[in-house]
């Protein structure tokens, strides 16, 4: 009995798909303190919501040029952080000692 190689082919390349395609879509994970934006590390800023490399790597850059955030609300002065997204961030950021 000849078997296809096609036919073995399929399925495979189906569930590689659909892993792709849950690996792509899988929600991120939120962080379950507050995330310190005076201490936090790049990746541990990527861990907010809507918050990639990019905008991760402009909050460092603006904390060690300006110095540590004094309120929240001074995210709003990196580039890319309007008040839409800081109201997305608010529930998930500090600048105290009480984050990480």
């Amino acid at each position: 009995m000849r078997i296809e190689p096609m036919r073995l082919l399929k399925p495979r390349i189906l569930a590689l798909c659909l892993c792709g395609a849950l690996l792509l879509g899988a929600p991120r994970q939120l962080p379950e303190h507050p995330v310190n934006l005076n201490t936090a590390t790049v990746t541990e800023l990527m861990q907010l919501p809507r918050v990639g490399p990019r905008t991760a790597e402009r909050i460092v850059a603006f904390r060690q040029e300006h110095g540590p955030f004094q309120r929240p609300e001074d995210l709003m002065n990196v580039k890319g952080i309007g008040e839409k997204t800081f109201r997305r961030l608010m529930a998930y950021i500090t600048v105290d000692g009480s984050g990480s």
